[in-house]
């Protein structure tokens, strides 16, 4: 009986033998097996003839000693359109290409919290094989408009400025929207650090490698280790790779959130994510819309994040935070422009804010959170409007107050804003580090207006 039970606790605890169980269970394919042949190549683009696939389907290309991985995005003329996800060096004509897996469907579930894997759930952090054991439509599972919970219950995300004065909802998608180099990635470090969530899924698309190792070096020890997946593609990787880290994160949210558990999903950065949709969809032959945007790259955007929100059958709920480049600092950018008519918010860094020392830069006259008024009393929002107002006052007014070209006593509210403008600027910057919940950032918001002059 004792050994019996030994080998029943080392079955639980060395996942080689989950791997085992179902190696037995499986039942392999004796009858014929399709492939085709590479007939083309144009960069990462093949075509394959021979072989009828749907999109979405990953296939092994023979390539000498290994195999390469390519993924059909289309089809033309009788041939099957994939795009590699590696590199065509030493690839040749006539090319053996077989289907693998099951198509349009990616791994998730519990065995990839604590991990960090690539975008086709490969772990990267150089622990062991992950074993899914649950699958999950990559293109995700449409439901009703009505079927979606209303936003009704603030989220708290540790940070101040946000807390206090554009306050998060569950369930609510919110973009942060700046250039480059203004603190993207730091606010991201911090809501990661301070959310309340029970579930974190971060998808770090198209970043620098060197962002990868650090985020995963800072997040993945401890006890938040244990509800946190990190899926990361950096931008040295093949487009289609790129995407479809982007959908491997959004269904690994919506499986836990069909669990009925508060998912965080923090995407950095949807705008590369738009980028990879975009050299997909020229390489078909889309033509290039807005400013070379085809109108396929920002319909990708909408229905990724579309995909986030509560669900009022299993109550669970997927909060999605998206960084959103701004090139050149453009606010009108198609990216921009779109994420902004989508999501439920939006965060604004300024690279001027960011030159005086400010952070996060959070430009808060241009911030908004279209669920604040739903998930706050209204004593917390008119003390957000006031303080807005006197940020609001003295931005427009600074040169005038530099110059010294204002006359004290000529509008009451710009003379409050001036008095208060050092303790305005000192509430809406925190350390990196620093954690502070909602209930604190309120109390010190209404302490801070309650002295006002």
């Amino acid at each position: 009986m004792a050994r019996r039970a030994r080998s029943g606790v080392a079955r639980m605890l060395n996942p080689a033998f989950a791997l085992l169980d179902r190696m037995a269970e499986a039942r392999p394919e004796l009858g014929p097996q399709r492939y085709g042949v590479v007939s083309a190549c144009d960069g990462g683009l093949l075509e394959v003839s021979g072989l009828a696939l749907p999109i979405g389907a990953q296939c092994r290309v023979a390539h000498g000693r290994g195999a390469l991985w390519a993924e059909a995005i289309g089809f033309r003329n009788g041939r099957t359109l994939m795009m590699l996800l590696g590199d065509p060096v030493l690839l040749r004509p006539g090319a053996r290409v077989r289907p693998e897996g099951r198509p349009g469907m990616l791994p998730v579930g519990p065995a990839f919290l604590g991990r960090a894997v690539d975008g086709e759930g490969h772990p990267i952090d150089g622990g062991a094989p992950i074993v899914a054991d649950t699958e999950w439509p990559g293109g995700g599972v449409r439901a009703g408009a009505l079927d979606r919970a209303p936003v009704r219950v603030p989220f708290d995300v540790g940070v101040r400025a946000l807390g206090a004065l554009t306050t998060f909802g569950v369930g609510q998608r919110v973009g942060i929207m700046a250039g480059s180099g203004v603190g993207k990635s730091v606010l991201l470090d911090m809501i990661a650090h301070g959310a309340e969530a029970e579930v974190v899924v971060v998808a770090l698309i198209g970043e620098r490698a060197r962002e990868v190792s650090d985020f995963v070096e800072r997040h993945m020890t401890g006890a938040r280790a244990a509800r946190s997946v990190i899926v990361a593609v950096p931008a040295d990787h093949a487009p289609n790779l790129r995407l479809r880290g982007a959908l491997l994160a959004t269904s690994m949210a919506e499986a836990f959130r069909a669990e009925g558990r508060r998912v965080l999903l923090i995407m950095d950065s949807l705008t590369r994510v738009a980028h990879a949709a975009r050299e997909i969809a020229l390489l078909l032959g889309e033509p290039g819309a807005a400013r070379g945007y085809p109108p396929s790259a920002l319909a990708t955007v909408t229905k990724l994040v579309e995909r986030a929100g509560n669900s009022a059958a299993s109550g669970g709920s997927i909060t999605g935070i998206y960084t959103v480049l701004a090139d050149g600092d453009n606010q009108d950018d198609p990216v921009v422009d779109t994420a902004r008519a989508i999501l439920d918010g939006h965060i604004v860094l300024s690279r001027d804010l960011a030159q005086r020392g400010q952070y996060p830069a959070i430009d808060i006259a241009a911030s908004l959170s279209r669920v604040m008024t739903d998930v706050v009393d209204p004593a917390h929002a008119a003390l957000a409007r006031h303080f807005r107002a006197l940020v609001a006052t003295y931005e427009a007014n600074r040169d005038l107050v530099l110059m010294g070209a204002y006359r004290a006593g000529t509008d009451p509210q710009l003379d409050r804003a001036i008095a208060m403008h050092a303790r305005l600027t000192a509430f809406l910057a925190q350390p990196q580090s620093e954690i502070v919940p909602l209930p604190a950032a309120l109390a010190q918001l209404e302490a801070l207006l309650a002295h006002e002059g």
